[in-house]
């Protein structure tokens, strides 16, 4: 019971900070939701517009996505017996349709619970499980397979079917009869520190981890983010990256709602579309991942042809960043590059460069050290550097980025281990290594050297190298397996497979390998380099080191920096292509 309440107090002086809090003036996220849609010099104009895959677009302004959302929380409630604090799963890609129904959930108190289309069936079934989710909505290629969980998850009451992505969501759930707006006393029952999101996170030991966000989080991250980049009425913000991301989910989904704004939701990123779309949409920002930098880099020579005296830049994050990557993309696009920082623990982002410096001042904190910075802590955030004992380090020290504020989340669903871990000293632990340099005007600016823990991070997408070990190690000639990530300028890192082959067993080929891991792995996840040795590093309990294992194959790893690996179409084998 002490250690309870102990960590109980952690987790709550972890959402403090030194300045006063963000008075949110609404009591839920309905009320918030009514205010924005009911305000007469917003609902004529457009909030989200939608762009598929095939051309086809789809606009709502305020009043139409009010109407879309309230006809949705009629559905959810009467068809599905959704209430407050339901969980629902999310098995779908970026979409308007995805867009509704994350609203509608809130609107309704409900929680949603997105998961990765392309996720293993494994871990579908661990978050599905683990979640106790009651609806689970997916697209028609995913029903099959999602039936054949719910036979073994008796809590998971409905599973409903979106089709195959090509209608709006009243064409699939039979235009469910309109609700003026939906008994309001009952809606505005929730409160902002009600459950809002669980994004399951990679974790560096054991299953994924269920991140707890609350409304309250979700809408103090939003109004930060706005109130940083000036974002007002007239301002757009353009989406290529995946809604089941919190990056997705906060920066250009709810910012742009919070800032009366206007959301451009791609279905995907594409290189050949990307400037011209945000010519014809007028955007004002893009929220972007340094593996997109360097494929427009990659893909354009300039983008003199455009107009975009309207266009601000690009915010960039959740991945490593090269210096060389920015500086060549602000020389060649003449588009200023706003690095941040956050985690899906901490909402967000935490961090951003300031919009307002001088080329020189952006310049000198993106390039003049070992590594771009990642600026100031943003409003209703703290970020400190901490040693192993929780003390402040000096300037130039290195230590761990350590948060606190609003924007924290509530825990780790049912993770109370994890939680005594990541809430120790009254801050998150954010398992990053960095250190801080002050500016003239005394203020720290922060730096993200490396990372404590041995997360994967693929162009801004946390990989567990543990899933990846137990493939490989499951071939029928590896005594041992492990993943191992190296520096690559497309995806900031990329995935090396280190082996050891059984005594009396032929070595298998790198093209049978890599057959054998796409059977279980998708391609992102897949190894593509592998490296055959004799001598493993182990700790005296036995543990295999993999950062020492990770600085023996630098070296050797060190040729791919440049290389694009492709996946050969219609087949398994990745393309290396040298840049």
């Amino acid at each position: 019971m002490i250690e309870t309440i102990s960590l109980n107090k952690h987790i709550q002086e972890a959402h403090r900070n030194e300045n006063p809090l963000l008075d949110i003036p609404f009591s839920s996220f309905a009320q918030f939701f009514h205010q924005r849609v009911t305000d007469p010099a917003l609902r004529r104009d457009v909030y989200l517009t939608y762009y598929d895959d095939s051309g086809m677009v789809r606009s709502y302004t305020y009043e139409e996505f009010e109407n879309a959302v309230y006809r949705t929380v009629t559905f959810l409630r009467e068809q599905l017996g959704v209430h407050r604090g339901d969980r629902i799963v999310t098995l779908l890609f970026n979409h308007d349709s995805t867009v509704v129904m994350y609203y509608a959930a809130w609107v309704l108190g409900a929680v949603v619970v997105p998961i990765d289309i392309n996720e293993s069936e494994d871990r579908r079934f661990y978050i599905l499980e683990h979640s106790e989710a009651s609806v689970a909505f997916c697209w028609g290629t995913e029903y099959e397979a999602l039936q054949d969980i719910q036979n073994r998850l008796p809590h998971l009451r409905h599973l409903v079917s979106l089709g195959n992505g090509t209608s709006p969501l009243m064409d699939i759930l039979g235009h469910p009869r309109p609700a003026q707006t939906p008994n309001r006393g009952s809606l505005d029952q929730a409160a902002l520190q009600d459950e809002a999101l669980i994004v399951y996170t990679s974790g560096t030991t054991g299953p994924p981890k269920g991140v707890v966000l609350t409304i309250e989080n979700l809408l103090v991250d939003a109004h930060g983010i706005a109130r940083w980049h000036g974002l007002e009425r007239s301002h757009c913000l353009m989406c290529v990256l995946p809604i089941h991301h919190v990056n997705g989910i906060v920066v250009t989904l709810i910012t742009p709602f919070y800032g009366e704004g206007r959301s451009v939701l791609n279905r995907r990123f594409h290189q050949s579309a990307f400037w011209n779309r945000i010519q014809d949409e007028r955007v004002t920002c893009v929220s972007v991942v340094p593996t997109i930098l360097e494929f427009l880099l990659e893909g354009s020579r300039n983008n003199r042809q455009y107009r975009l005296d309207h266009f601000r830049g690009l915010i960039c994050g959740a991945g490593p960043l090269l210096k060389d990557t920015v500086s060549r993309f602000e020389h060649q696009f003449l588009a200023p590059v706003r690095h941040g920082y956050g985690l899906s623990e901490t909402t967000c982002y935490s961090s951003f460069l300031p919009v307002n410096l001088s080329q020189q001042e952006h310049r000198h904190w993106l390039t003049d050290y070992d590594y771009p910075s990642i600026g100031l802590a943003i409003p209703y955030n703290d970020m400190a550097i901490l040693d192993p004992q929780g003390h402040p380090v000096d300037e130039m020290e290195k230590g761990e980025i350590c948060i606190r504020g609003q924007t924290v989340c509530s825990g780790y669903l049912k993770r109370p281990d994890a939680n005594e871990e990541s809430f120790r000293w009254g801050w998150f632990r954010s398992g990053d290594e960095g250190f801080f340099v002050r500016d003239q005007a005394d203020r720290p600016y922060f730096f993200i050297s490396g990372r404590l823990k041995e997360l994967i991070i693929r162009g801004g997408v946390n990989i567990s190298p543990l899933e990846i070990d137990e493939v490989l190690r499951g071939h029928p000639s590896v005594k041992f397996g492990m993943a191992v990530s190296f520096e690559n300028r497309f995806y900031g890192e990329e995935i090396a497979g280190y082996l050891v082959v059984k005594e009396h067993m032929p070595q298998p080929s790198e093209d049978e390998m890599v057959t054998w891991c796409r059977k279980a792995l998708p391609f992102a996840k897949c190894p593509k380099v592998f490296m055959f040795g004799q001598e493993v590093p182990y700790t005296t309990t036995g543990k295999p080191k993999r950062l020492e294992l990770k600085a023996r194959l630098s070296p050797a790893l060190a040729r791919y920096r440049d290389v694009q690996f492709r996946s050969v179409q219609g087949g398994s084998t990745p393309k290396h292509q040298t840049a």
